[in-house]
């Protein structure tokens, strides 16, 4: 549904200021105290890591909400659609009509729109959930929210509907302005739905004071904010185990460690290790860890030589094999050559070629400079010599493939020739021959040469190998037995001993986090027991039951925990739900229920509550009315009732209060009226005034704009509230500023600009929203509280641009 498929809001109501502000929320208050405690910056840090992954479960990334209107379609008792259009700012919204109305319908779909159910079916029979889509419009069931986020530009909206016969085949979303459409479940509310639940209808008050101990106490306890304190805790004691149990391992394993130890007293390595592992202070972690990886603390020429020796590399036999192989036949191609006529030609090209070189050097010179013959080296002889060196290169090639064969042959057998970094004693002379194999330039001695002083060095490294590692293992043989020990201590102690700073950190952090938390449970449970208190006092009117306490016993994890409530009758101690009527428990519900909801910490900016009154007496629904009139200072209340008496209540003890009425017609068609708001009821009482026959003049100069200026006042409150939340102000500055706004300029400088100083900009900014005729008419209203009064030519002219000024002043408020 868009914004202009809804109704014009035509319900607002006011409030007064609230005598206290709430509590600071625990995170807030956490960081408070963390900014004031002595710590030293390590232990500060620690907290800051543990209570920052342990923020409170289910505060909601998109701020505090509150409600702006609600249309329900084809769902439970409602048809075509119908819309309640509700005040964006705390007070108290009463939604009254007769049972069968469609109201219940409204309260139970904004709590379906939330949470994809409703408590009042849990644990019914599924002949009484299955009806739960209306008869007359099953075409489309669908309940929207529209709400305001504490810091939005603009309204968000909350969508249901559903797709199967089910009441669970149903999904949500969420649109918020500047953030798109997401599915409601990325919306962080989950938690926060069961820890600050909003909603409470009859069956629920039946629930709060008929549960199991264990779930009293959990309903209870979640709200005390402590939740992300205690995982903090908890991660804390975490990392105190885990370094604890690695310092306790590493320290209970030295006894048995030393012993061994002192077991290979004949061995250095063993001695060094027991000098390293006694160090004052801490241990000697880089001497054990030389040890351990089989390296000495200092160079010990006999294990050093034994090492080389074990890890030598002789000539690779294969290598040198192949390598020999390729030499000798590579001599052997050169042989098979050198007496063939490719051998022949090879050596008359080289002539040739040497001659035709001296031609080219000489070309003036006539005769042969090896016979002397005259006029023989002419350029015919040259042309001639140049055809004859080709035929004899080609026919030569097979002589020069040999040779080269032959050269790179040799480069092979000779750089298989390496120096090692290190050549054992052992083995000198062997290696040496071996090397001197890179000298060797005939092909015929490298090949015999290397083919020899390989197999020799190779025999002598595998016996040098073989005796180094016999040696090495003897000596290493009880050593062996304990390195891997010696290094998995190596290893704990390391890791103990460098985190046993952290250690004392961890401790001293856990051990501030255990005396706040105690510190905070007892006093959240103090504001907790007093809030229940307070209310029960307004509830229990003519009672003879004091609530004296409402505790805890037992703990989170407890088996055995319990909320407990303990109460007097007439001074004599009792347990509560033993000795109390009715009305009372479900009075009692409520002392518990309110408390909970309206905690600081809720992303809740509402609370709905359906049918609070039954089974209470006439003197306990008054003193409903001032608890919700109080709560309503803070909270946006909605109340659906059927019992005319609640409304009365508000009456009779003038008590703030905006009323809508529900009425069901033919094929489930729901209509929502407003029975009172403070606009409409000033501008009603002023139109009454204005159709007084005889009117005097005084009321038409001072009372009827007096009571315009009532309407308009009441229109920049809410104009003011809705620009306030929309900038994510705190809401006690917002109530003092009310407070402090005690002229009508400076209430209209509050709504425009959230400043009550600016009241000399207010004219400008009223022309400009609202038309010049706006501020003529604000002035007129000014002026009924002036001896002259106000010129009225036509009274009933008057109110309606008033009513007009009002709404758009309210419109200005919620769409800017």
């Amino acid at each position: 549904m868009t914004e202009k498929e809804q109704p014009q809001h035509t319900a607002h109501h006011s409030t007064q200021p609230p005598q206290t502000a709430p509590s600071m929320p625990v995170a807030e208050l956490v960081e408070a105290r963390l900014a004031e405690a002595v710590l030293s910056e390590p232990v500060k840090v620690l907290l800051k890591d543990a209570l920052g992954e342990g923020e409170a479960e289910g505060l909601s990334s998109v701020g505090r909400i509150y409600l702006d209107s609600v249309s329900v379609e084809g769902f439970r008792g409602i048809g075509p659609r119908a819309w309640l259009n509700l005040s964006l700012r705390p007070g108290v919204t009463l939604v009254v009509g007769r049972n069968g109305s469609g109201k219940s319908s409204i309260a139970e779909a904004v709590e379906t729109a939330f949470t994809g159910t409703n408590t009042r079916w849990l644990g019914q029979d599924a002949t009484r959930t299955s009806n739960w889509r209306n008869l007359h419009e099953s075409s489309k069931t669908e309940v929207e929210v529209k709400l305001a986020a504490e810091g939005d530009n603009g309204l968000s909206t909350l969508t249901r509907t559903w797709s199967g016969n089910d009441i669970g085949d149903c999904a949500g979303t969420f649109r918020r302005p500047e953030h798109g459409t997401v599915p409601l479940d990325q919306v962080d509310w989950k938690q926060a739905l069961t820890d600050y639940r909003p909603f409470l209808s009859y069956v629920d008050l039946g629930r709060m004071i008929s549960g199991k101990p264990s779930q009293m106490y959990d309903s209870i306890a979640t709200i005390l904010g402590l939740g992300h304190i205690s995982a903090a805790y908890n991660r804390l004691g975490q990392q105190e185990k885990a370094l604890g149990d690695a310092f306790k391992a590493a320290k209970n394993e030295v006894p048995e460690l030393k012993d061994a130890l002192y077991a290979l007293q004949d061995d250095e390595r063993a001695v060094q290790a027991l000098v390293a592992i006694e160090t004052k202070g801490r241990p000697d972690f880089e001497t054990l860890e030389g040890l351990v990886v089989g390296l000495p603390a200092t160079d010990d020429g006999l294990l050093a030589e034994l090492r080389a020796a074990a890890d030598v590399q002789g000539p690779d036999l294969e290598q040198v094999g192949a390598a020999v192989d390729r030499l000798r036949e590579a001599l052997a191609g050169v042989e098979d050559v050198r007496l063939t006529g490719a051998e022949d030609a090879l050596q008359r090209a080289h002539l040739l070629e040497k001659a035709l070189a001296h031609n080219n050097r000489h070309p003036d010179e006539g005769s042969c400079p090896v016979c002397g013959t005259e006029q023989v080296l002419d350029v015919a002889w040259a042309a001639g010599a140049s055809a004859q060196i080709a035929l004899l290169r080609q026919e030569a090639k097979t002589a020069e493939d040999a040779r080269s064969e032959l050269r790179s042959a040799t480069r092979a057998a000779q750089d298989l020739v390496q120096t090692p970094q290190r050549i054992p004693v052992a083995l000198t002379d062997p290696w040496n021959a071996w090397l001197a194999c890179r000298t060797v330039s005939d092909p015929g001695e490298l090949a015999q040469r290397v083919h020899d002083t390989a197999l020799t060095l190779a025999d002598a490294c595998a016996a040098v190998k073989d005796n180094a590692a016999r040696e090495l293992e003897k000596r290493d043989e009880r050593w062996r037995q304990l390195v891997t020990r010696l290094a998995s201590w190596t290893e704990k102690a390391r890791a103990a001993a460098e985190g046993e700073p952290q250690l004392s950190h961890v401790r001293k952090a856990r051990a501030w986090v255990k005396a706040l938390s105690a510190e905070l449970r007892e006093k959240r449970m103090e504001g907790f027991t007093g809030h229940s208190q307070r209310i029960w006092e307004k509830l229990r009117q003519e009672s003879d039951i004091d609530l004296q306490s409402v505790t805890l016993q037992g703990s989170e994890k407890a088996n055995v925990r319990k909320l407990v409530m303990d109460v007097t009758v007439d001074g004599e101690e009792a347990s509560a739900l033993s000795v109390m009527s009715q009305g009372e428990q479900h009075s009692l519900a409520l002392s518990l229920f309110l408390p909970r909801a309206a905690t600081a910490d809720s992303p809740f900016g509402f609370i709905v509550i359906d049918d609070p009154v039954q089974s209470m007496d006439p003197a306990k629904v008054n003193g409903l009315a001032q608890v919700l009139h109080e709560l309503g200072e803070h909270r946006q209340v909605i109340v659906f009732t059927h019992d005319t008496r609640l409304q009365r209540a508000f009456t009779t003890q003038e008590l703030p209060v905006t009323v809508f009425e529900v009425e069901r017609g033919k094929s489930s068609k729901v209509h929502v009226k407003p029975v009172t708001d403070p606009v409409h009821q000033a501008i009603g009482d002023a139109r009454a005034l204005a159709s007084t026959r005889n009117l005097p003049e005084a009321a038409r100069t001072h009372v009827l704009p007096s009571l315009c200026r009532i309407a308009l006042e009441n229109a920049f409150v809410e104009a003011a509230w809705v620009q306030h939340h929309r900038s994510g102000g705190s809401e006690h500055d917002l109530h003092a500023a009310v407070a402090d706004a005690d002229k009508l300029m400076k209430m209209a400088a509050l709504a425009f600009f959230g400043d009550v100083d600016r009241t000399d900009d207010v004219y400008r900014e009223l022309r400009t929203r609202c038309g010049p005729r706006s501020v003529d008419l604000l002035k007129q209203c000014q002026n009924g509280a002036h001896a002259t009064g106000a010129r009225i030519a036509d009274a009933h002219r008057f109110v309606d641009e008033i009513k007009d000024l009002a709404q758009k002043v309210r419109t200005a408020g919620v769409t800017k």
